[in-house]
């Protein structure tokens, strides 16, 4: 499958989405390619859209390349493997981070100004995202929005790494994505994948496509 862009992505994601509608929702994207899919689910589903602001914390020398994230409320999620594997020490990991909750705390004021965010405890939130590729920015986003008492938590995406989407469900309540490459996951626009994945936890295990596991 081929999504023309983000927009249309959203589209397609959003029927997906619908049987949440009831609930009530509040759809959370992620800056910046997750805001037009956000977007186009918020407008489908006639919910409320807002944005949940978490930043990666990159590798000394090599920004790219991820070693955690962090999130709103004193969120951190590190990747440990990485950590050790590049011999970084912890001073380091403090100087990034201080300069990445700087960053974080002017976007929210950029995206936000001087709105309160939303009020989550007992809502359905649906975290929308534009990919998924190693999932540290969306887990450190997820124990943010976690941390306000939400009802229940959705994760959606267009696409994402398969391996990544199966780790990260059990971080969320349900986890929806269109397409699951084998091995990366780039962003939905111009994206071409060839499977479904779709999980969602429930009182008799994980369900997904159909089977169930009992646990």
């Amino acid at each position: 499958m081929v999504f023309k862009d983000r927009a249309a992505a959203g589209r397609r994601l959003a029927e997906s989405l619908q049987e949440f509608r009831n609930e009530n929702p509040i759809v959370l994207a992620l800056p910046r390619g997750g805001v037009p899919v956000g977007y186009e689910v918020a407008r489908a589903l006639n919910v409320p859209l807002d944005v949940m602001i978490a930043r990666k914390l990159g590798a000394p020398g090599q920004p790219e390349l991820g070693i955690g994230a962090i999130a709103p409320g004193g969120v951190r999620v590190l990747n440990e493997e990485a950590i050790d594997m590049l011999g970084i020490r912890e001073a380091e990991i403090e100087a990034i981070a201080a300069e990445e909750e700087r960053e974080l705390a002017r976007r929210l004021r950029r995206f936000r100004g001087d709105r309160p965010p939303p009020a989550l405890r007992g809502r359905t939130v649906i975290l929308v995202d534009d990919g998924l590729a190693t999932g540290v920015t969306a887990k450190a986003a997820i124990r943010a929005i976690r941390k306000e008492e939400p009802r229940r938590i959705i994760f959606a995406v267009p696409v994402c790494a398969s391996d990544t989407a199966r780790s990260l469900s059990e971080e969320v309540d349900a986890l929806v994505c269109l397409e699951a490459p084998l091995l990366s996951a780039p962003s939905a626009s111009g994206t071409r994948t060839s499977s479904r994945l779709w999980m969602k936890r429930s009182w008799n295990g994980w369900s997904g496509r159909g089977r169930r596991r009992r646990k």
